[in-house]
């Protein structure tokens, strides 16, 4: 991971810094902002998420507070750059958006003490942890089929130093077609960006690049084609995505989208016999 000392952002042909309305390469070129195609400011070696760190979340569905946080993987063919497309496959209802704060590692990370674990943070964006529902009962838990499709992570538009901004204390809203749909802050988090990185470096080395995704407030709704999605955390900016309907045929070998009782009770926040009787 490079050294962070400025607020850079990763564009088709390369990382460069924002400067009004252009965009200064590396390599001293400018082109405008508006031009640009942007690619998400990170190059992990792997992407670890949280599922449940708000209260509201917790909640919202009414379970009980977890005793410590339990993650999964996003692969890095899941990473989207700011003003990207997220594509709903043909047949699919769930798609839903999750904003969150996502975490760049900037130092190898191993035993490190929570005290000490935001000294080893690079920078901080703005996320969306998009999952597709309709296959939540294949993974079991894995969300690999549910949220690893490809572009399934936007993330951007610009990557903050850490010097910059504060994970103990940021307000994170997410917008669908203009209208705020989710609110959350660091006061909410059950378990802080600190915690979430000692605990995972205990058992597993995090590298220079490596992302966490830290979790996502209340009110996770599914997405339609057509629907603008942004993602705003107070000092990282405003990330956009686009949702169009991807025209793809998912039959063959493996197991096939469904809604199910327990996909309706996670992508809508329903009380699961409601799930039942929609399902």
């Amino acid at each position: 991971m490079r050294v962070i000392s400025e607020r850079l952002v990763r564009v088709e042909p390369g990382w460069g810094r924002l400067d009004g309305a252009e965009i200064v390469l590396d390599d001293g070129r400018r082109i405008p902002e508006l031009d640009a195609e942007y690619l998400a400011p990170v190059e992990p070696s792997k992407i670890m998420a949280v599922h449940l760190s708000y209260r509201s979340r917790v909640e919202e569905y009414g379970a009980r507070i977890p005793n410590a946080p339990s993650y999964f993987l996003k692969p890095p063919s899941a990473l989207a750059g700011h003003r990207g497309v997220i594509r709903r496959p043909s047949g699919g209802r769930l798609l839903n958006y999750e904003g969150e704060l996502a975490v760049v590692v900037g130092r190898r990370m191993k035993g490190v003490p929570e005290r000490e674990a935001l000294d080893y943070v690079a920078g901080y964006a703005c996320a969306n942890d998009v999952g597709l529902h309709d296959f939540r009962h294949a993974d079991r838990g894995s969300m690999l089929r549910v949220k690893g499709q490809d572009g399934f992570l936007p993330l951007g538009p610009e990557l903050v130093p850490a010097s910059e901004f504060d994970p103990r204390a940021y307000a994170l809203r997410t917008y669908l077609n203009g209208e705020v749909v989710q609110e959350g802050s660091a006061a909410d988090l059950l378990f802080p960006v600190a915690y979430q990185l000692a605990d995972l470096c205990r058992l597993v080395t995090l590298e220079p690049g490596d992302v966490l995704l830290t979790g996502t407030p209340a009110n996770s709704r599914p997405m339609e084609p057509g629907d603008l999605v942004e993602v705003e955390i107070g000092g990282l900016g405003r990330l956009a995505s686009a949702v169009v309907e991807w025209d793809v045929d998912l039959a063959g070998p493996g197991a096939q989208p469904e809604v199910t009782a327990d996909s309706i009770h996670v992508a809508l926040a329903v009380p699961e016999v409601e799930a039942e009787r929609l399902a």
